[in-house]
């Protein structure tokens, strides 16, 4: 009887099992799923009379009162409650927030502008330094009803 792997002489030797685990798929999968989580997790992070979208978020807890931004249906941008023009928008902020790049930034959007402004004003506030930029809803002033 011709056997392959029976032991160095070829008789019945004790077949021993290989105890060893090949970790390198794992590792390769657990990569993968790192560079998705960096590159996706940044695009997931702010008077006027704004129509705001509707959730059922809880508001967020603030220890010092943030600066809010808010676009009106017209597309006119205010820096709290006066209008500022979307090149001078980072000095501004700066002014006001002592260039304190971690104080609080709402931004507020009415639902009939187009949603690429909204994106563009929050990008000119990213680029000025600002790393905690929030987007705001409006909550539901009644409760939802009861099944949904």
């Amino acid at each position: 009887m011709a056997m392959g792997g029976m032991g160095p002489r070829g008789g019945r030797g004790r077949y021993r099992p290989l105890a060893e685990i090949n970790v390198t798929p794992l590792v390769d999968v657990m990569l993968v799923l790192l560079v998705i989580f960096m590159v996706t997790a940044p695009l997931m992070t702010s008077g006027v009379s704004v129509d705001l979208p509707k959730t059922q978020a809880k508001p967020l807890n603030t220890d010092a009162k943030p600066l809010t931004v808010s676009i009106n249906a017209k597309g006119e941008i205010y820096l709290q409650n006066q209008q500022v023009q979307l090149p001078e928008l980072v000095t501004k902020l700066q002014a006001i927030s002592a260039n304190d790049p971690k104080r609080q930034i709402f931004v507020r959007g009415d639902k009939s502008i187009s949603y690429g402004l909204v994106v563009q004003v929050m990008a000119t506030i990213t680029e000025g330094g600002f790393t905690k930029v929030a987007l705001l809803a409006q909550q539901p002033t009644t409760a939802p009803p009861a099944g949904k």
